[in-house]
């Protein structure tokens, strides 16, 4: 059984409604330090609204979340915000802001918090383009100007400009091709390899859960419904994830058409 200093976040019974919906159904979770994560599940499972609450987007109503032994819900203010501010987020449209050039968005956080020059911001900005494969000559470009990929890997570098030791994916490879999706994978990988980062992702992409995931949850209906390695994704016989990887139409699976 791993020690409780092994997870960076624990989650206990975790309920989240919306008006009547009981969206998730007392949720436990563990996050495994230094180790990616992957939530997968069919849409409306509550997979989406979990990571939000993981993130601290969404409060709960009944549970606990610990974030490195500390119980989120009873920490300050202040204490909340300097966490946040040692994790990166991948949104999974890039989130870039129009308005600001490439440089301008990796190191938006820097810049806001005053603490560097915007000579010093850019150069940093040059060298996480460069870990993401793009050009530093890219920084004074806006973000209209770059392909989808491209955007998707700016994304990524100002989801590590920080250094986290935490990462939230969401859906890291949507809309991308083959080749774009499989650098974004090893970028993934390497962050948790060099940094000594966590991750958690949504993704619902196969090949890229087999790819980035060292522990996989699925969620149907607000549950947990099997947790394990990305080994064992293909050779657990629970009907959840054999209906889900065979993509199946039938099975305990039930989606609202």
């Amino acid at each position: 059984m791993m020690s409780e200093d092994t997870h960076l976040i624990k989650a206990i019974q975790i309920h989240k409604s919306f008006e009547n919906k009981h969206v998730l159904k007392g949720i436990d979770i563990d996050i495994p330090k230094g180790l990616s994560t992957t939530l997968i599940g069919p849409s409306g499972s509550g997979k989406s609204v979990l990571f939000k609450c993981l993130q601290g987007l969404m409060e709960i109503d009944e549970g606990e979340i610990f974030i490195n032994g500390q119980n989120r819900t009873s920490i300050s203010l202040s204490t909340s915000r300097l966490l946040e501010h040692k994790w990166g987020v991948l949104f999974q449209y890039g989130g870039l802001f129009d308005s600001l050039t490439v440089w301008e968005n990796i190191c938006f956080l820097l810049i806001n918090d005053g603490n560097i020059s915007r000579k010093e911001a850019h150069k940093i900005a040059e060298e996480k383009l460069s870990i993401v494969g793009l050009s530093p000559e890219l920084c004074d470009v806006y973000p209209n100007n770059l392909s989808g990929g491209m955007q998707k890997r700016v994304g990524f570098a100002r989801a590590i400009v920080n250094n986290p030791k935490l990462l939230f994916l969401d859906e890291p490879t949507a809309g991308l091709d083959p080749i774009t999706s499989k650098q974004i994978c090893k970028f993934i990988s390497d962050s948790v390899s060099k940094l000594g980062a966590t991750t958690i992702s949504i993704s619902s992409d196969l090949k890229t859960v087999d790819e980035i995931s060292d522990q996989i949850v699925m969620i149907n209906d607000g549950q947990v419904v099997w947790n394990g390695s990305a080994s064992q994704l293909y050779k657990t016989e629970n009907a959840f994830v054999q209906q889900f990887v065979n993509k199946r139409a039938t099975g305990p699976i039930k989606v609202a058409v």
